[in-house]
C-alpha cells in the first residue's frame, strides 16, 4: 500500500484553492510568561495533552476519526510548528516513547539533529582560542544541524499509524490558511527576543512595520508552512531530506550574512531517524519508570535522580529536608551527567553501570542530612572511557507532548528546536534549529577529551525525557514530560515524585514550586513560596539562586478506569479527553 499518494486528496488540494484568501505576510530561551491554573480534563476513552490548545484540538480530531495515539501526536506536533513556533518544528527533532498496547511492548524513536560532515570539534573557538559567548554561536548557519523532525514522524506513522498519512496534515494545513491568532506566550518571546526581526521572512510573518510584534489576537496566516506541508503530504520525508527543501536549507544556512554554516544536501540524504532500547527501572517500590535513552540524558537522569531522592524517604512536598535531598540527587545525577553521557554511536556510554543498583546506592551515600556537598564529582567507573566534562549550555526552547488513545495505545514526545526561535534562520515557514550549540564548546578539558564534542554525523547530548510509568500489571500508570534545557531531569523528576509518592492530583503536581540544583547552585523558582526555604537552605551549606523555571509539564496518569490529563500553568496548554 503506497502510504504517500500522489494525490493528497480533494481536501487538501481544495485548502490551496483558497490561496484568495489567504492575507498578506507582511535574548534569550523562553521566559516565563505568567501562571495560569489549567482544569484537569478527565476522560475514559482518551486523553490528549499538549502545549496550544489548537494543538490540542488536532489530537482529538484525529482520535476521533479513529486514529492511534501516534497519528494524534503527529498531527499535534505539526500544528505545533505553526502556533508555538519558537518551540519546535520541522526545523527541529525530538525523541518520542511510543507503548503500542496489543503488543504490550515499549518502543523509543531518535529524531536528534546531526551534525554536519564538515564539523570540528573546535567548531565553537573563536579565534582568541577560547568558547564563543552562546548567542555568537546559536545565532546563524553555524548552529544549525541537520532536521530529525521529519524522519521521527515518518518511521512512527510507518510502525504505528492508521489513517491516511495526508489526514494527518489537515488541521495544520487548515490553521495555516485560515490563520491562528497571536497568542499572549508568543507576542511576549516576539516582543523580547533580539536578533528574530533581522530575519525578513520572520518579520515579515510576526511584526508589524515598525518592528513590534503584531498585537495579541491578530490572525497569523503562513502560506509558505501551508505549502512545505502540502509537498509533505504528498511526498513523505523524502520531499523533505531531498530535492527543493533541503536545497532552500542548505542555502539558507551557507549563505547567511552574520555566521554562515556548512551543511550539505548530502548531510540531508544521509539523515536516519532510528530506534534505540528504552531505559527502564523499578521505582516507587512496584512502577517501573521507563524513559529515552543516549544521546538523550533524560532518560538515565531520571531514573537516577528518582534513585537517590527515594533512598532518603521524602514525603513532603515542600520543606527544607526535601529540598535539600533532590538538589543534592541532582548535584550526583548532573555530574555523571556531565562526564559519561553523550551519543552512543560515538562514545562508548555505560548506560547500564550508571543504573546498577549497587552503584546508586554508592553514591545516594555521599548525601548527608546535616550538609550539602557543594558539587559533586562523577562517580567512578573503572571500565569507562576517561573524559573531560561537557560545557553545553542546552537551553529550554522545546515542547512536549502526551496522548493516550482509545486502545491503550500511549505516546510521549518531547520536541525543539534548542533556544527560543533556533538559529533564527526561517525556510519555507519554518524556523531552523540550533542544536549544535548543544554539543561541548570546549572539545577537551584538561587534555581529556569530551564525550560530548562535536564531531561529524554526531548527535548532540539532550536532557529530553519522555517519560511512560507502567503499573504492576504492565498498563500505562502514567505519561509525563516536560521542555526546560537541562533542566528537564529535574522537572520530570519532580512531577514523578509529586504524582506517585505525593500522591497529588495532576494539576496541583504540576503546580508546585521548582527547585533543584544541576551540579551548581541551588535553585528556586522565582515568586513562589520555595523561595521562603533560602535561609534553612543556606544554613546547610546551598548556595541558592531564585530565577524563572518555565517548564511545560503534560501529564496523563489512570485512575481506575478514568485518565486524567493536566497542563503546566505556566505555559499555554490544554489538556482534552473524552
Amino acid at each position: 500500500m503506497q502510504i504517500f499518494p500522489r494525490c493528497a486528496g480533494a481536501a487538501l488540494v481544495a485548502l490551496l484553492l483558497h490561496a484568495a484568501a489567504w492575507a498578506d505576510l507582511p535574548s534569550q530561551p523562553e521566559a516565563a510568561s505568567g501562571f495560569v491554573r489549567q482544569q484537569e480534563a478527565h476522560g475514559r476513552l482518551f486523553m490528549a495533552v499538549t502545549a496550544n490548545r489548537h494543538a490540542t484540538d488536532a489530537a482529538v480530531e484525529i482520535l476521533h476519526a479513529g486514529g492511534t495515539a501516534a497519528d494524534a501526536v503527529i498531527a499535534a506536533q505539526l500544528v505545533l510548528n505553526l502556533v508555538e513556533p519558537q518551540s519546535s518544528g520541522l526545523g527541529g527533532g525530538g525523541f518520542l516513547l511510543y507503548h503500542d498496547a496489543r503488543e504490550g511492548r515499549l518502543r523509543a524513536y531518535d529524531g536528534r539533529e546531526t551534525a554536519p560532515a564538515a564539523a570540528r570539534p573546535d567548531r565553537f573557538i573563536g579565534a582568541d582560542g577560547k568558547p564563543l559567548a552562546f548567542y555568537d554561536a546559536a545565532v546563524g548557519g553555524q548552529s544549525v544541524g541537520v532536521p530529525g523532525l521529519p524522519a521521527l514522524i515518518e518511521l512512527a506513522y510507518r510502525n504505528h499509524g492508521r489513517l491516511p498519512w495526508p489526514r494527518l496534515f489537515a488541521p495544520a494545513m487548515r490553521l495555516a490558511v485560515e490563520g491562528f491568532p497571536m497568542s499572549p506566550r508568543l507576542h511576549k518571546l516576539l516582543q523580547e527576543d533580539r536578533f528574530l526581526r533581522d530575519e525578513p521572512r520572520a518579520r515579515a510573518l510576526y511584526y508589524q512595520e515598525d518592528g513590534r510584534p503584531k498585537p495579541i489576537g491578530t490572525k497569523i496566516f503562513n502560506r509558505d508552512l501551508a505549502a512545505t506541508l502540502l509537498l509533505l503530504a504528498h511526498q513523505g520525508s523524502k520531499g523533505f531530506y531531498e530535492g527543493a527543501i533541503a536545497h532552500d536549507i542548505v542555502a539558507a544556512v551557507r549563505g547567511h550574512a552574520r555566521r554562515p554554516g556548512d551543511l550539505s544536501e548530502a548531510d540531508f540524504a544521509a539523515y536516519r531517524a532510528v530506534e534505540r532500547e528504552p531505559v527502564c527501572g523499578v521505582r516507587f517500590s512496584a512502577l517501573r519508570v521507563c524513559g529515552i535513552p543516549p544521546p538523550s540524558s533524560g532518560g538515565v537522569g531520571v531514573l537516577q535522580m528518582l534513585a537517590y531522592v527515594g533512598a532518603g524517604a521524602v514525603e513532603v512536598p515542600l520543606s527544607p529536608f526535601s529540598v535539600h535531598r533532590f538538589s543534592e540527587a541532582g548535584r550526583l545525577t548532573y555530574a555523571d551527567r556531565g562526564r559519561y553521557l553523550a551519543d552512543p554511536d560515538f562514545v562508548r556510554v555505560p548506560v547500564k553501570d550508571l543504573l546498577d543498583p549497587a552503584y546508586l546506592a554508592r553514591r545516594a551515600q555521599l548525601i548527608r542530612e546535616e550538609r550539602s556537598m557543594g558539587r559533586a564529582q562523577p562517580g567512578e567507573l573503572p571500565e569507562a572511557q576517561t573524559l573531560g566534562q561537557n560545557d553545553a549550555a542546552e537551553l529550554p526552547s522545546t515542547s512536549h507532548l502526551s496522548i493516550v488513545d482509545g486502545e491503550g495505545n500511549a505516546a510521549a514526545l518531547t520536541s525543539s528546536i534548542e533556544n527560543a526561535f533556533g538559529s533564527r534562520i526561517m525556510v519555507r515557514g519554518f524556523l531552523l534549529n540550533n542544536q549544535l550549540t548543544d554539543f561541548s564548546f570546549r572539545p577537551e578539558e584538561n587534555g581529556l577529551p569530551v564525550a560530548n564534542r562535536i564531531e561529524p554525523g554526531k548527535r548532540p547530548l539532550s536532557s529530553m525525557a519522555p517519560t511512560m510509568v507502567f503499573d504492576r500489571d504492565g498498563r500505562i500508570a502514567g505519561i509525563v514530560g516536560s521542555p526546560g534545557g537541562s533542566q528537564i531531569i529535574n522537572y520530570v523528576a519532580q512531577a514523578l515524585m509529586a504524582l506517585f509518592v505525593w500522591q497529588l492530583p495532576p494539576a496541583e503536581a504540576l503546580a508546585l514550586p521548582h527547585f533543584g540544583s544541576r551540579n551548581g547552585p541551588t535553585e528556586l523558582e522565582r515568586g513562589t513560596p520555595a523561595e521562603a526555604l533560602k535561609p534553612a537552605l543556606e544554613k546547610l551549606g546551598h548556595e541558592v539562586v531564585s530565577h524563572d523555571m518555565t517548564s511545560g509539564l503534560h501529564v496523563i496518569v489512570r485512575k481506575g478506569s478514568e485518565w486524567i490529563g493536566a497542563a503546566d500553568p505556566r505555559r499555554e496548554g490544554a489538556a482534552r479527553g473524552e
